[in-house]
């Protein structure tokens, strides 16, 4: 037999020494709970969307409430699995891996009503959706997601990427795929490179950061890193909210000759001429051409919440229209018979699929709970996860909570350390894990 090179070897024999560790950690995230009586009911609940949070939950519901009517509210046919973006962007999984049918998650028992909503009136106790139906509940579960605003970025065309260096990986999964393209063709020649990042909470706010990382080591891989130039514009003033987390990677990234800029906000881009145009913090403009750029659009809560009364009313959750529920229970403020999991929620932290994972089971007890006239008796500690890949083959697991604490929960993993094992979770393992949590089996 032909002996492996050494460094293959060494990768081979490392992922399997780690595989039983692997295993383990599948079984316990997709082992069933331990069974109890349903509770009976005949509550009317409403789910407003069709994403991890809003299916993870009618799954959950389904199985924990004996006679409830579950009516789950969303337009959407496909399912997206939307950690895995960044692979498709970054030419590690082909499109197919993140593209799922909604319909094979969502349980059996459940009404489907395939509109999107439109409005929401807390008062009566009321759903509104764009074919005109008034949907009345006792029950209301918000698992909206976010709208990305690529309005505030003028001359921002969402259908252009991957045309002219334009490349955006949150959009959906043939923007992700178009971004690759993009990356494609600038690391056959390389050039100049503008990544950004806007000021407002955002979804998976690693993934300008493994964008960043990915597109130096695909330059690296095409031989074409001595002739091109990454610079990174923050809005921020930092990379990554977590403290310890964001001096690590400025550090990866000054020894990778990184750029970093702060307080320089993305507010227009000329497509066809290669340029992108940022206020500075003292209200100038900056004009910076670019061979390549990734955009990640501002951020809020979508128009039927924002425009509600749901929404944060004051402070500074408000200028989002993010959802007013109490950052613990995740039960809204003011209107104890609505909760909210996922993307749309207006908390200090808490937009990832990990958080969804460990938010949906709180927010099912606490608002059962709440059915049986009890207050909600479980907390979110705003636990939140972020495999950060820092080149091909190696990532790091990061997790932590409301307060920016590291909460590592695999032994065999060091937090900021990057590792093939790390990799190997992103790539191999997470998806499993995420499907678990679709079902509402973890």
């Amino acid at each position: 037999m032909q002996k492996l090179p050494d460094p293959i070897r060494r990768r081979w024999l490392q992922t399997a020494s780690l595989a039983p560790l692997v295993s383990s950690a599948v079984v316990l995230s997709t082992s069933p709970r331990e069974a109890k009586a349903a509770f009976k009911t005949n509550a009317k609940i409403v789910i407003m969307g069709s994403g991890l949070g809003g299916v993870s939950v009618a799954n959950r519901l389904r199985r924990e409430l004996d006679g409830a009517e579950i009516t789950i509210i969303d337009a959407k046919v496909e399912h997206n699995y939307q950690p895995g973006y960044t692979l498709v962007a970054t030419g590690v999984w082909p499109i197919k891996k993140v593209r799922d049918n909604n319909a094979d998650y969502h349980p059996e028992g459940v009404k489907w009503v395939q509109e999107m909503v439109t409005a929401v009136d807390p008062e009566a106790n009321t759903v509104t959706t764009l074919g005109g139906q008034k949907i009345p509940y006792d029950f209301l579960v918000v698992a909206t997601g976010v709208h990305l605003d690529y309005n505030l970025i003028e001359g921002m065309d969402v259908a252009a990427i991957g045309q002219n260096g334009l490349s955006s990986v949150y959009a959906s999964p043939k923007a992700a795929l178009a971004s690759w393209e993009a990356m494609q063709t600038f690391t056959q020649k390389g050039g100049d490179a503008i990544m950004t990042l806007p000021g407002t909470p955002l979804k998976c706010a690693g993934a300008p950061l493994k964008m960043t990382f990915m597109l130096r080591d695909r330059l690296r891989q095409a031989g074409t890193l001595n002739q091109s130039n990454i610079q990174f514009q923050s809005a921020l003033n930092n990379i990554f909210g977590v403290k310890i987390v964001n001096e690590n990677v400025l550090a990866r990234w000054k020894n990778l000759g990184i750029g970093v800029n702060y307080q320089r906000t993305l507010t227009g881009i000329d497509i066809g001429g290669r340029k992108a145009i940022f206020q500075e913090a003292n209200g100038a403009s900056t004009i910076l051409p670019y061979d390549f750029v990734h955009v990640v659009p501002p951020q809020r809560a979508p128009d039927v919440i924002k425009n509600s009364a749901l929404a944060w009313q004051t402070g500074g959750m408000a200028a989002g229209g993010w959802l007013e529920v109490n950052k613990d229970t995740l039960q809204h403020q003011r209107y104890k018979n609505v909760f909210g999991v996922g993307d749309v929620n207006g908390t200090p932290r808490g937009k990832t699929a990990a958080t969804v994972k460990k938010s949906a089971p709180i927010v099912v007890n606490n608002l059962i709970e709440v059915m049986k006239g009890n207050e909600p008796n479980m907390t979110f500690d705003g636990y939140t996860s972020c495999p950060l890949i820092t080149r091909e083959g190696a990532a790091m697991l990061i997790e932590f909570d409301y307060a920016g604490n590291l909460t590592p929960t695999l032994p065999v993993i060091e937090p900021l350390k990057a590792s093939y094992f790390g990799w190997i979770m992103k790539v191999g393992m997470l998806k499993p894990a995420y499907v678990a949590v679709l079902k509402g089996r973890v």
